[in-house]
């Protein structure tokens, strides 16, 4: 029955003479969602109002309803009929039809909400509110009024088309990925990273994203999990170019040369380097981490002082104070989790110590580091050579 659907957006409208730039981001991702669902989309704007019209002969309802349910910026959308203006009493009738197949056992309370952005309808909004009603009550005598609280809002709005529409499902809300620069993710095969790169892509940040694999301590099926995560946070972020940076060269020379309570902290500084490296070369404005306060030893307020100290540019760590339940809730919303808890080790627990410095003193850790002058710097050098940049998009 549908050919079009009816996008709605939220902070995009309180956007001022700029309105126009989100508009057009939110269009051009909105086009791209739909290069998963099976079928020809066009994707218009008129006046506030952002459409997707079916152009081809067939598609696919359920994939579009995915596609769009994927898209930063879409607070909600709604399948839509567009009719020609025939006349009010051909407007109802399309009206009366459209209910009966859409709510077939006819017994639902409903309110009619008509809005005229055509002011020459020979009708003001109360009055096709009211006439309207009255049609509808005639073709459904067991339905009912019910203007504060009902089961189903008929919106009618009267524009170059009128719109017809009782139903919207809801989008993931925030602002078009894009529209606020691009940020690097530093991803790992757990459960936290994942879901920090979902939340920051939500308010509009493009996505890279750097992986540190260890051969052969890390398997390739490990390597393979972190590629499917980069997959799922791609279907709301957009394609994203993941870093595969080995690592494990670096991760040796530190156990071999540092003391063992410090190795996370140490190996997470060079990580955060090494991330920072590519963040810069590809014109990234920022990091992105999993951390949460107090989860893990290198999560503590000193630890994550000591791996902030070797950046420059902002790290950003939306799950900051979030506890672990409520991540897990946001992986399984977006389908992350089931990958994530794949037993694949990453190359951060192979080498964990058996008893971690929860507060690491910078200058420690700085004097620990010195003992690395030797080769560090030729390591970190052949790990940029040597780095494997996966293009990741979503299937």
């Amino acid at each position: 029955m549908y050919k079009s659907f009816l996008v709605k957006y939220g902070e995009i409208g309180v956007k001022g003479k700029n309105r126009y730039i989100f508009e057009n981001m939110l269009m051009e991702q909105i086009r791209h969602a739909l290069k998963t669902a099976e079928g020809e989309f066009e994707v218009t704007k008129e006046q506030g109002r952002i459409y997707v019209n079916v152009v081809s002969d067939d598609y696919d309802y359920d994939e579009t309803v995915e596609a769009l349910s994927r898209v930063f910026g879409i607070v909600g959308f709604c399948p839509l009929l567009q009719v020609e203006d025939e006349g009010f009493d051909k407007l109802a009738e399309t009206v009366v039809d459209y209910l009966g197949k859409e709510y077939p056992e006819k017994n639902f309370t409903f309110k009619v909400n008509a809005r005229r952005a055509r002011k020459n309808y020979p009708l003001d909004s109360m009055e096709i509110n009211a006439e309207l009603g009255g049609k509808i009550l005639d073709a459904f005598p067991e339905s009912k009024v019910d203007v504060h609280n009902p089961e189903v809002m008929v919106c009618i709005e009267i524009r170059s088309l009128i719109n017809i529409y009782s139903k919207e499902i809801p989008g993931p809300g925030g602002m078009p990925v894009g529209s606020n620069g691009k940020a690097m993710l530093l991803l790992s095969g757990g459960i936290d990273s994942p879901v920090a790169g979902y939340m920051i892509a939500k308010r509009g940040v493009a996505l890279d994203a750097t992986y540190f694999h260890a051969p052969p301590y890390t398997s390739e099926r490990a390597k393979q999990k972190v590629v499917d995560l980069a997959k799922l946070v791609a279907r709301y972020s957009g394609p994203i170019n993941l870093h595969v940076v080995n690592f494990t060269d670096i991760q040796l020379y530190i156990y071999e040369k540092c003391p063992h309570e410090e190795l996370t902290i140490i190996m997470r500084r060079y990580m955060m380097k090494l991330a920072e490296h590519f963040a810069k070369e590809n014109r990234c404005l920022g990091l992105i981490t999993g951390e949460s306060i107090g989860q893990v030893a290198s999560q503590t307020m000193q630890s994550l002082a000591a791996t902030n100290e070797v950046c420059t540019m902002p790290v950003y760590r939306p799950l900051i104070g979030f506890d672990k339940q409520e991540i897990v809730e946001v992986s399984e919303k977006i389908d992350t989790y089931e990958t994530s808890i794949q037993p694949f080790e990453d190359c951060c627990t192979i080498f964990v110590a058996k008893h971690p410095v929860t507060k690491p003193n910078i200058e420690y850790i700085k004097k620990s580091e010195t003992k690395l002058e030797e080769k560090i710097d030729e390591l970190m050098q052949t790990a940029i050579d040597t780095v494997e940049v996966i293009h990741v998009e979503a299937e």
